[in-house]
């Protein structure tokens, strides 16, 4: 929980000043930012799984204990192997996000600028699947309702604006119950509604 406060306080700081060098809108780089720190969880989350399968065979060979407690000594042994892990899942991330719609194309922007972000959003990731219940960020929508108890709103926002516009940082949750605040813009939506005759 401190690590990741403090990469929100540094590392994602230092990213969004190497990212104002190349890209001038604030959003478009604080939605790179969002999205890198999604994908890196999603990246992480999938490489200790693909572990955790290759430990949990290794181990049963062996092992005399009951279901539960392999389980435990599976994670216990993933915990202090971290070496297992590739960190180079993170060229993964970037993958994922030259494809996605939302940010610049890749043309525009090289995302390996951001790498040093990425990776240590990766290895973090990585050993909260270890803990016991597992921490997990929320993935949140653009449009949703703002919800206080998840987010805290960005100092640009419209405070009186029930909306989320976009989101700058996700929130941490340990067993469905947010421990550590994410962070959105809140802004007034315009709804446009077209009538049938509108259409013709």
């Amino acid at each position: 929980m401190t690590r990741y406060n403090f990469i929100y306080a540094k590392e994602r700081l230092e990213a969004e000043c190497i990212l104002r060098r190349y890209v001038c809108n604030l959003e478009t780089v604080q939605r790179i930012i969002y999205i890198a720190c999604v994908e890196s969880f999603r990246a992480a989350k999938m490489a200790f799984w693909k572990v955790k399968i290759n430990v949990k065979d290794t181990l049963a060979i062996c092992y005399r204990g009951g279901p539960t407690s392999l389980e435990v000594a599976v994670l216990d042994y993933i915990a202090c192997h971290k070496d297992l892990y590739d960190v180079c899942c993170s060229v993964h991330v970037i993958c994922c996000m030259n494809r996605n719609p939302k940010l610049p194309c890749p043309g525009e922007l090289d995302f390996v600028v951001i790498s040093a972000l990425i990776r240590e959003v990766c290895c973090l990731a990585y050993s909260m699947q270890t803990l016991i219940p597992p921490l997990d960020i929320a993935y949140g929508v653009d449009g949703e309702c703002f919800n206080r108890n998840m987010y805290f709103r960005s100092f640009d926002s419209d405070f009186a604006a029930p909306f989320v516009a976009y989101h700058v940082w996700p929130p941490l949750i340990e067993d469905g119950t947010v421990i550590v605040k994410g962070e959105v813009v809140t802004k007034k939506m315009v709804m446009v509604y077209f009538s049938a005759s509108s259409c013709i």
